[in-house]
């Protein structure tokens, strides 16, 4: 499951300080608050708050960009293998059934006069 991007919501970049996010999540807050707002949705507030509470603690902070870069390092890998799987099925024939069992057949008597 891909993590969302606590970045991206708070609209702040990854390098952003804690003062930032702060300034941040509070403009978001106000901009999106129901009683200031009646057209926002009460999902929106939830994902910002829950995103400040990973970004504005540390400790949640460092973990949560530590999950983001092992998530990237899948992604990178998964990748790779499918560029290379569609690669290689790219470079070889497919065989169609009838020329798989001639070859079979060819195989089995080359193998009987052995």
């Amino acid at each position: 499951m891909a993590l969302p991007d606590y970045y991206a919501i708070l609209e702040v970049s990854s390098t952003a300080s804690s003062d930032d996010i702060k300034r941040s999540y509070r403009r978001l807050a106000r901009l999106h608050h129901p009683d200031l707002n009646k057209n926002t949705e009460d999902l929106y507030i939830k994902r910002i708050n829950e995103a400040y509470a990973i970004l504005g603690d540390p400790m949640r902070r460092m973990a949560y960009d530590i999950q983001r870069l092992e998530q990237m390092k899948r992604d990178v890998i998964l990748n790779f293998i499918l560029t290379q799987r569609g690669q290689i099925q790219q470079k070889q024939p497919r065989m169609t059934w009838k020329e798989g069992a001639q070859g079979f057949v060819r195989e089995l008597k080359k193998n009987m006069h052995d």
